[in-house]
């Protein structure tokens, strides 16, 4: 009887399940069909906003669109337009909101979790056309752009003004998209991250409208009026709105920057230096880590000869004078058993210093030809990097994986650039678990579950984990406000409420 009754439950049990799964089934394919009926209707109107030269249908397109550089796989949105300018933008939006279709900004794609990916289908706003650098302010250090300029394409038109924009993640991203991700770089010790250097944003919601975060116009170098909107926006990752300007400050050319590599003979000595170099008032620029494996790929890829041990890469900015103070101060590395320095003065030198650090990713996928590199970062308090290095290494050798680890060392932010066969299903298995482990590490040591890559589609559940429960139903209650149909980059950031 007893042997009967369990047979029966299980086959009850399975029997609910599949017709959970049929109505599931059923409810993706009436959703679809109704997207489709609502695309179709709203397509020409989409052509009327934005010319026929603005929507795009064709498959390769789409499905440029719907990847990063992330391991999650391609999912391209339904339709991909090019507005020009912002009204067009608010009245594409305006459309998507009253047909009810997903809406996902595009930069440049360069983003490493997924939050470029249409999940739900819909409609991808590609910003590319956007690419104008407005109202550049040089005696108050401001400037003004729109989403399709990248970083590089902004300091080559302020090349003649003495001014720069510092903020460097390595590719070379559009600034609004990372004013999105909140990025950073290998100069956020010194110049900060975006949120540091945002002062205002011009943004489009759910519904159409066009808000400015700081008011019409402002660009105040501090205030203290009302909530802050622009570091709401900033690292929101597209899902309460679409960034169609921002405003952002700059920074004097330094008058002259040298750079330095320096090996240590342990992860512990190389961290030890850069916490005493902090701590000795040094007003470093860059401080860079990279691990043995990682300066490994490094020489061979970039065709260097630096001792294969844990290394640092630093940068100095100021004047003649200062720099000459600076330097002398970062001698304390020689306590912690660190090399002479390798000097790099003249800029060709510093260029191709920096290169080979910026070419890290590619040095890595050189590690495992025919594999794909999959980027994981986490950040915890200085003071605990050399622990979670240490613990990172014994997992990876543990599990046999390859993960080369480059860090910005300054602010306690490292990067573990993993290789993995996406043929291998075991393998991206392991890659998964080894990167939770890594997040949860770092969460255990009072850090976050990513730096500056952002949360996307791969660490959600992370950041729950990460805020707690109360802080999230804050956050979703933002969302809901700002965007009451999940229209703005759905499944991004924010765990799919329960039904």
């Amino acid at each position: 009887m007893v042997v009967w009754y369990s047979k029966g439950k299980t086959m009850l049990l399975k029997l609910a399940a599949s017709q959970r799964l049929f109505c599931q089934r059923r409810s993706f394919t009436t959703i679809n069909i109704a997207r489709s009926a609502a695309l179709d209707s709203a397509l020409s109107t989409f052509r009327s906003i934005c010319g026929e030269d603005g929507v795009s249908l064709g498959t390769a397109v789409r499905e440029q669109h719907g990847k990063d550089e992330s391991v999650h796989r391609c999912r391209p949105p339904d339709v991909v337009v090019f507005p020009h300018c912002v009204e067009e933008v608010s009245a594409l939006a305006k459309v998507c909101h009253e047909k009810r279709l997903p809406m996902i900004p595009f930069g440049t794609g360069t983003g490493l979790e997924g939050g470029v990916g249409a999940v739900k289908g819909g409609v991808c706003f590609s910003l590319r056309n956007m690419d104008h650098i407005l109202d550049l302010h040089q005696e108050d250090f401001d400037v003004t752009v729109e989403p399709g300029v990248t970083r590089k394409a902004l300091n080559a038109h302020l090349r003649d003004t003495g001014l720069w924009f510092p903020v460097d993640p390595g590719a070379d991203a559009s600034l609004c998209g990372m004013a999105a991700c909140s990025a950073s770089g290998t100069n956020a010790v010194r110049y900060g991250t975006m949120r540091e250097n945002v002062i205002n944003l011009e943004v489009v919601l759910a519904n159409g409208t066009i808000i400015h975060t700081a008011g019409k116009g402002r660009r105040p170098r501090k205030t203290s009026a009302g909530y802050n909107l622009t570091n709401l926006f900033v690292g929101s990752e597209g899902t309460l709105g679409i960034i169609t300007k921002a405003t952002l400050r700059l920074y004097g050319i330094p008058e002259a920057m040298v750079s330095a590599v320096c090996s240590f003979p342990s992860v512990q000595a190389a961290v030890d230096s850069t916490v005493q170099i902090l701590q000795a008032g040094v007003a470093i620029a860059r401080i860079e880590f990279l691990d043995d494996v990682m300066i490994n790929a490094c020489n061979k890829f970039s065709s260097l000869s630096y001792p294969v041990t844990p290394t640092l890469f630093l940068e100095f900015h100021g004047s003649e004078q200062s720099l000459a103070e600076q330097v002398n101060t970062t001698e304390i590395t020689q306590s912690n058993h660190g090399s002479d320095f390798q000097w790099a003065r003249d800029a060709e030198t510093r260029n191709r210093l920096w290169k080979a650090r910026h070419d890290a990713w590619y040095a890595a996928q050189a590690l495992r030809p025919g594999c794909k590199a999959y980027s994981t970062d986490v950040c915890v308090p200085i003071s605990q990097l050399p622990h979670i290095i240490v613990e990172t290494k014994a997992d990876l050798i543990q599990n046999k994986l390859t993960g080369p680890i480059a860090g910005h060392v300054g602010d306690g932010n490292f990067h573990c650039l993993m290789l993995v066969d996406p043929n291998d299903p075991e393998e991206l298995h392991r890659v998964h678990l080894f990167s939770e482990r890594l997040a949860r590490r770092a969460l255990a040591m009072n850090g976050t579950c990513t730096g500056e890559h952002g949360v996307g589609l791969g660490k959600r559940a992370l950041l729950h984990e990460e805020m707690g429960s109360l802080t999230m139903q804050v956050m979703q209650s933002i969302k809901d406000d700002l965007d009451p149909n999940n229209l703005m980059n759905p499944g991004k950031v924010l765990l799919p409420r329960e039904p």
